[in-house]
């Protein structure tokens, strides 16, 4: 007997021309290849229009599915670089300081233009995406989007499908001052909405589920089951590729945000480069620019001391990403909230030791890292002065697997076998 399972693709439409993904994007590609995996099961790809959800065609969902896996995934040396990787390449490879750092250009996004992003809706549009919903038995929205207005999960909820949510944090409510006005409002929405009329709540691990069972507490929610189910990692990040280096550098990945604590960072290495003069590591920050960056550029473009040390990089493909990753003497990771922080787990799987702020996602999913108080500027300092002189070791580390997420997924959610 064939199941049918609608799955919200509104995000992933949405990142159609993009280069890179970011964390949530991964965990979208994820879920819809799995669910399009499942035997005897009929996927249907829908979006939100008009607070109602429409049918996206299919076997044009599917082409670009395989799109965006190519894509993400990538080779180094499979693409043409960009001029400002091959001067990284460079900078990481030199003998000396280099003469200046490599620094993409802000705020634009490279992997992104209202050009592309038309032609991808037209596109869609051109599809015969808007018929009436097929009799399914669950809805799966992973991405956040959808959720907004009550009336999509009411809708589904009446018709008796069972809808799973996945909730990546809370970070909006809980710590609004580290996003744009009006987001921990709209997530705040979201959230209410979803334990109102949800039938299970997925999270990335036990810190959101206590954040949001404690959310739905003030509220006076009665809540869903919430399940709390490691992500997985991508097969790139589990075997590591042969990187070396002749100067030591450190690496973070994630957007260039406040939460981040980014200009913590740079503060520190600012103090690296006075006490190490020549002999200082640099450091090497992957990510597009988000909220709140202008500390954080004002280092980058106007510190002398940074000049040569520090560089950023964007839109690299996974490939890419496990390279630098692998040649980095540790990844860094300083930020002052997470809900799950997939660069950091990334780096433990592939063995590449890891200097942490002291936060409860990085107790939970990477215990055995070097983890520091997010604020403790003498703390970071010892630490990467002593991993620079004298290459840290990786503490042994057993990698969630997507696998064992679904697995688990599917046995909560009814759809196991």
């Amino acid at each position: 007997m064939t199941r049918s399972i609608l799955f919200d693709a509104s995000r992933l439409l949405s990142r159609v021309e993009r280069a890179a993904p970011t964390g949530v994007d991964r965990v979208c590609l994820a879920y819809a290849e799995w669910l399009l995996s499942l035997p005897d099961v009929r996927v249907t790809p829908v979006r939100a229009r008009h607070n109602r959800l429409v049918v996206v065609d299919e076997a044009w969902f599917r082409r670009c599915i395989q799109t965006m896996r190519s894509r993400w995934t990538g080779g180094f040396f499979e693409r043409s670089l960009t001029e400002d990787e091959m001067r990284l390449m460079a900078a990481l490879g030199g003998d000396g300081k280099a003469a200046e750092s490599v620094i993409g250009k802000p705020p634009t996004e490279p992997g992104k233009s209202p050009g592309r992003r038309a032609r991808v809706w037209r596109r869609l549009f051109r599809s015969q995406w808007i018929q009436k919903l097929p009799e399914s038995s669950h809805y799966f929205n992973v991405g956040h989007t959808s959720l907004d207005d009550p009336a999509i999960l009411a809708a589904l909820r009446d018709k008796g499908i069972e809808c799973v949510v996945l909730i990546h944090d809370l970070i909006p409510i809980t710590h609004p001052e580290f996003c744009r006005p009006g987001d921990g409002d709209r997530h705040r929405q979201r959230v209410v909405n979803s334990l109102n009329l949800a039938s299970r709540i997925v999270v990335n691990s036990r810190y959101t589920a206590h954040e949001l069972s404690s959310f739905a507490a003030r509220e006076a929610i009665a809540a869903p089951p919430i399940d709390a189910v490691h992500l997985g990692l991508e097969p790139t990040f589990l075997t590591r590729p042969t990187a070396a280096t002749s100067r030591p550098y450190f690496l973070h990945v994630g957007t260039i945000e406040a939460r981040k604590n980014l200009a913590f960072l740079l503060t520190v290495w600012r103090r690296l480069q006075e006490k190490m003069g020549d002999a200082a590591p640099q450091l090497v920050l992957v990510g597009r620019y988000g909220w709140e960056n202008e500390a954080v550029l004002d280092h980058l473009e106007r510190s002398p001391a940074l000049r040569g040390l520090v560089h950023q990089a964007s839109d690299l493909p996974d490939s890419a990403l496990a390279t630098l990753m692998a040649g980095a003497r540790a990844l860094v990771a300083p930020s002052s909230v997470e809900g799950f922080d997939l660069p950091a787990v990334e780096a433990s799987a592939l063995g590449v030791p890891l200097i942490a702020s002291d936060i409860p996602a990085h107790r939970e999913l990477t215990p055995d890292a070097r983890l520091i108080d997010p604020l403790d500027g003498l703390g970071w300092i010892d630490a990467l002065e002593a991993a620079t002189l004298q290459p840290p070791r990786a503490s042994p580390f057993t990698a969630p697997s997507w696998e064992d997420h679904f697995a688990e997924v599917a046995r909560r959610a009814g759809l196991s076998a």
